[in-house]
């Protein structure tokens, strides 16, 4: 395949910065990368353009280290919650990436964040918080606090229904007692009643007989 050389003019990523000089493929110059303007043949009329291009790639790679710093002091403060589907026992279906995590950040905090710079040393696969490495910039790490909850609704286990305790014996010994006093309490005011009523009559008997 043939190749030629082409001076950069942007950034891109995976074949260099700025005023790099570089081999590509002859067709992926041709077709894309000078008419994109992305990059521009070697010649010497081009050449006198390379400190322009390094002063342009200083201005872009520093405002970038200003950017990423700033992120990184705010973003470790941050808690990502991406919310997956599991099963009933709670185990993820699949994992969570790095794209899923770029997105959430986007969703929740507005920060657009390439998901290469999110470094995942093991795969997520259950729920619960994780410490995930952020490499913002080739001099600019951070850490960023992903919470992994479930979409999935827990099941509920219904509590039985109270059962009704029986009246105790206690109590219906108590009402049997209300009732013998009550019952008592008759007898006894039947009683003043009758003496009440047999006392006028002795004294009445008692005057004839006399």
């Amino acid at each position: 395949m043939a190749k030629t050389e082409v001076i950069l003019t942007h950034n891109i990523v995976g074949l260099g910065g700025e005023s790099d000089q570089v081999r590509v493929a002859s067709g992926y110059a041709r077709n894309y990368l000078i008419p994109q303007r992305l990059a521009i043949p070697v010649t010497q009329a081009n050449k006198r353009h390379l400190e322009a291009l390094k002063q342009r790639r200083g201005e872009r790679e520093a405002h970038e280290f200003n950017t990423m710093t700033e992120l990184a002091k705010g973003v470790n403060k941050l808690i990502c919650i991406v919310k997956v589907k599991t099963g009933d026992d709670g185990k993820l279906f699949g994992s969570v990436t790095a794209g899923m995590i770029a997105d959430e950040l986007k969703h929740q905090f507005d920060i657009a964040l390439d998901k290469k710079k999110i470094q995942l040393e093991h795969s997520i696969r259950t729920l619960g918080e994780y410490e995930v490495a952020l490499h913002l910039h080739a001099d600019v790490k951070s850490t960023l606090k992903v919470r992994v909850e479930s979409l999935t609704p827990l099941a509920t286990v219904e509590a039985p229904a109270a059962e009704e305790k029986p009246r105790t014996e206690k109590r219906g010994k108590r009402h049997e007692e209300e009732a013998e006093v009550k019952l008592k309490a008759g007898k006894v005011e039947k009683a003043e009643k009758v003496e009440k009523t047999e006392k006028p009559a002795k004294a009445h008997k008692k005057g004839k007989a006399e």
